[in-house]
Order: C-alpha cells, then structure tokens, then sequence
C-alpha cells in the first residue's frame, strides 16, 4: 500500500498541488476550516447534551441546527485531507501517528453518528440519561485525541 501512495504522489495532478504554493495553501485553509466547523459543531451538540452549554435551547434545537453544517463540513474536509495527503502520502501511510489519528478520527465520527441518532430521544425525558452524557464526554475526548494526533504529526514528524 505504502508503494500506491508513493507513486501517487508523482501523478502529474498531485505534483501541481504540491508544486502550486496558493493551490496547497488553499487547499489547506479549506480542510483547517472545515475542521473547525466540523469539531466545533458536534462538541456544541456535546456540551450542551452535558448541560454546559446553550441551556437556553433544546439538545434537539441544537442539533437539527448543527448536524447539517456537520456533515457538510465533513465532506469538504475529507475532500481536502485526501488531497493533502496525495501530497505526501509515501510518508504518511507508514506513520504510527497518523494512523493513530486516523483511527481516532473514525471512533470520533463513529461516536458522533450513535450522538445524532438519539439526540432526539435523549431530549424526551425530564433529563439527559447518563449514558448520553458519557457519550457526549468520550466524544469531546476523541475530538481532543484526534486534534493532538495531528499536532503531533506536524511537531514531530515534519508531516502536515
């Protein structure tokens, strides 16, 4: 697998985005800010499921209203990712890091689905379960696990 990300890394289409500063740059804020929305929205749904958060709106109001812009920020920035990885994939394939991310990332998202499916329900009740709490916690806490995977990649590795 390491030798396909290798060689994508010399198609003609890659080298213009590694070798064109403004596409890379560009590409960059895209899936940075993509992040943003995307991390910052289902830790809104998950603090205010907490109960710190929004207290004033339902966990339903709350997340009607954000899961869209979630899930389309999510897009953009797999979007993204992938062709900043394309860039230099050879180095990150074998990267324990990255792959450490990675796998962080899929629980995160994984933990945000199981989130969007029984916000409604957890809402019904007179309070919020604290099952639906623990999960909203160990969501943040993927979130917070995947942000630092990725610094470490960039202090370190010289990656990102």
């Amino acid at each position: 697998m390491g030798n396909f990300f290798e060689g994508l890394e010399h198609t003609s289409w890659v080298m213009a985005i590694a070798e064109t500063g403004w596409l890379y740059a560009t590409i960059s804020v895209i899936h940075y800010f993509t992040l943003f929305v995307l991390v910052g929205t289902i830790v809104l749904v998950d603090l205010r499921i907490l109960g710190v958060a929004a207290r004033s709106q339902s966990v339903t109001q709350i997340g009607e209203t954000l899961f869209p812009w979630t899930w389309t920020a999510l897009g953009l920035a797999l979007l993204s990712g992938f062709l900043m990885f394309t860039t230099d994939g050879g180095d990150y394939y074998p990267d324990r890091v990255f792959r450490v991310k990675m796998s962080v990332i899929l629980l995160a998202l994984i933990s945000a689905v199981i989130i969007q499916r029984n916000f409604r329900k957890w809402d019904q009740g007179p309070a919020i379960s604290t099952g639906a709490k623990l999960w909203a916690f160990a969501s943040i806490v993927l979130w917070v696990g995947a942000i630092l995977a990725g610094v470490e990649i960039a202090a370190i590795s010289g990656l990102g």
